[in-house]
């Protein structure tokens, strides 16, 4: 690695792309700017760091992002460590750059990464977490779960009336993949009478009694909520994995499974509605704004100062630096007494 006093910083996102990306990238950069160093953006996530793609990235290339969508440097989910040669690659391509620092925005798998590296490699990264599924511990909260929730709350809200006026059961099916944040959160709020997780097992003849119980009290519509990682009877998985090892969910048509069930069941008018990556489109809610740059400013200074292997984090109302280790050892799910929450209006 570079000796001496770190001049450039590489930044990076991977994984999914998810709103307030844009914020981090444009507060690592204005901060760095303000201290005289230089960055540059890896290009689609750690494949840029394996194939040595690069981009400008000054306070003329982030002026006006902070309230778009996605990332101005594209991301992927590439995992150099099931590439051949490719942490090699990684490894020579940042001191090829002459890259000091690198910062890693991303969930459990681009900051597993990271970690890894660091470990093993001594790369000089920091971390910041993203990801709308808000599953990585270490942080209260991770941005993009913000809007996620926001979107989700509009479709149930939505979907409501439609419900309401047609006498049906409407299935929302929302992004979750091994935790029910989204789920859990945009049903309390939304006013669902059913919401099924991945942490908690589902019976279909549960669901369904629940639903006749309130059609017989004369609530003829009802509202159920779905997590896409829910492990329900009668879906399985195509066999497809990503290079992170994880299932793609995309066809597992968990929404349609548990409407074909609900309607056979009770006799009632399903309709399934599949929000997908709609969730991780658009403008970052403020709060997500706010957070993410935060989180970019609490990167910049890390690295600036050389505390590698950290991750910028919430806890409260604080910004703070956690190590990638403790960040990336489990996924943060939903405990049974948030359940409960949401139980208690059930029906």
């Amino acid at each position: 690695m570079t000796s001496g006093v770190a001049r450039t910083i590489g930044i990076l996102t991977g994984g999914g792309d998810c709103p307030g990306l844009n914020a981090v990238i444009r507060a690592v950069v204005r901060a760095s700017d303000a201290e005289g160093w230089d960055c540059v953006g890896v290009l689609e996530g750690w494949r840029g760091l394996v194939d040595g793609r690069y981009g400008d990235l000054g306070p003329q290339q982030v002026s006006g992002i902070l309230p778009r969508g996605g990332t101005i440097i594209g991301t992927s989910r590439t995992n150099p460590f099931r590439l051949d040669g490719g942490v090699e690659k990684v490894l020579r391509n940042f001191e090829d750059r002459s890259l000091d620092a690198l910062v890693a925005i991303g969930g459990e798998d681009t900051l597993g990464v990271a970690e890894r590296l660091y470990r093993e490699h001594e790369l000089p990264v920091i971390g910041v977490p993203k990801t709308i599924d808000n599953d990585l511990s270490g942080t209260d909260y991770t941005f993009g779960f913000d809007t996620a929730v926001m979107i989700a709350t509009e479709a149930i809200d939505r979907l409501h009336t439609t419900a309401e006026s047609h006498n049906r059961v409407m299935v929302v099916e929302v992004m979750g993949r091994h935790a029910g944040w989204i789920a859990v959160m945009s049903g309390i709020a939304g006013g669902a009478d059913v919401i099924l997780i991945p942490e908690q097992p589902v019976d279909f003849d549960e669901v369904a009694e629940g639903i006749r119980k309130r059609h017989a009290r004369g609530k003829n519509f009802s509202i159920v909520v779905v997590s896409e990682g829910c492990d329900l009877p009668g879906t399985a998985d195509a066999g497809e994995v990503d290079q992170f090892g994880h299932a793609i969910l995309a066809n597992r048509g968990v929404g349609e499974v548990l409407g074909r069930e609900i309607e056979q069941r009770t006799g009632f008018e399903t309709r399934v509605t599949v929000l997908g990556h709609v969730q991780r489109g658009g403008s970052p809610t403020p709060r997500d704004r706010v957070l993410a740059t935060r989180f970019g400013l609490e990167a910049a200074k890390l690295a600036h100062t050389g505390q590698y292997g950290q991750m910028a984090a919430l806890r409260g109302d604080d910004i703070v630096a956690v190590s990638l280790a403790e960040a990336t050892a489990q996924l943060k799910t939903v405990p049974p007494e948030w359940y409960a929450v949401a139980q208690a209006f059930f029906g």
